[in-house]
């Protein structure tokens, strides 16, 4: 991957005011959010509809054209577990400015993910898991090799694979963390992409350490080698994080500016 990757969160059904959204087919509060993520310098767009198990074909048909039709045909993650959903939105997809992505598949019941990928030219979100939470980094990496082969038996290249380690909660699972850094650099050493929803990992702590947590451990895994991040990137604070650390490790030439560049 060329670039750091940001995929903004910000659509997404877990939002009272994006599920009514969806619920209305209002476009604005989409289009403002959307809006928002651009200009701050996302380059994707997750569009998460949920479960979607009603109605979520015409559902992300009708998000995917409405974003894409509002913004020059922006890129666009296609997140839920509904894959007729999904197929339905590739279906209308316009890909002159990026691949689509779906998010996301895993090595159990949602490996069928990959397989839809693979049928339409699209980068898949892979999660080193199955059925719960990793024990270790073998066997993140058990499920990441299962799911590396399934993709190239299927004629994938690897690089529209993106494997998320899954950003584990630093409360509770505080000894987790450096296997989780460590993995990012296994996956960088074999010249696989990742991804990873960074803010998983300060869940359960106080409103005032969270962004600090994320700003640091983004850093971290930046160093490591992630190629990807999926958060908001309204808030400036972690977006200079992503602006020092591509000139640190030579991806953005420095200038003054640089953080307003």
């Amino acid at each position: 991957m060329e670039k750091f990757i940001i995929l903004g969160e910000r659509i997404q059904i877990m939002s009272p005011e994006v599920k009514q959204a969806f619920i209305d087919r209002d476009p604005e509060p989409i289009l403002s959010r959307a809006k928002d993520q651009l200009a701050a310098g996302a380059h994707y767009l997750d569009l998460n509809i949920g479960p979607a198990s009603k109605n979520g074909e015409e559902l992300m048909v009708w998000g995917v054209k409405l974003l894409q039709e509002n913004f020059d045909n922006v890129p666009v993650a296609l997140d839920t577990v509904n894959a007729k959903a999904i197929e339905a939105g590739l279906a209308v997809y316009n890909r002159s400015k990026g691949k689509p992505i779906i998010n996301s598949a895993d090595a159990g019941d949602r490996i069928g993910m990959i397989d839809l990928a693979a049928d339409n030219d699209a980068i898949i979100i892979a999660l080193c898991c199955a059925a719960g939470v990793p024990k270790d980094n073998d066997e993140r990496m058990e499920y990441c090799q299962t799911m590396l082969e399934r993709g190239l038996s299927l004629g994938m290249e690897p690089e529209d694979l993106w494997f998320d380690p899954l950003t584990l909660v630093i409360k509770g699972m505080q000894e987790k963390q450096l296997e989780f850094l460590e993995f990012i650099r296994q996956l960088t050493d074999m010249g696989l992409n990742s991804t990873a929803g960074i803010s998983n990992a300060s869940n359960g702590m106080p409103d005032a350490l969270r962004p600090l947590v994320n700003r640091i451990l983004l850093a971290m895994a930046m160093e490591a080698g992630l190629s990807s991040v999926i958060l908001d990137p309204g808030a400036p604070e972690i977006m200079d994080v992503v602006r020092t650390v591509n000139v640190v490790l030579g991806r953005t030439l420095y200038a003054d500016s640089y953080l307003e560049l």
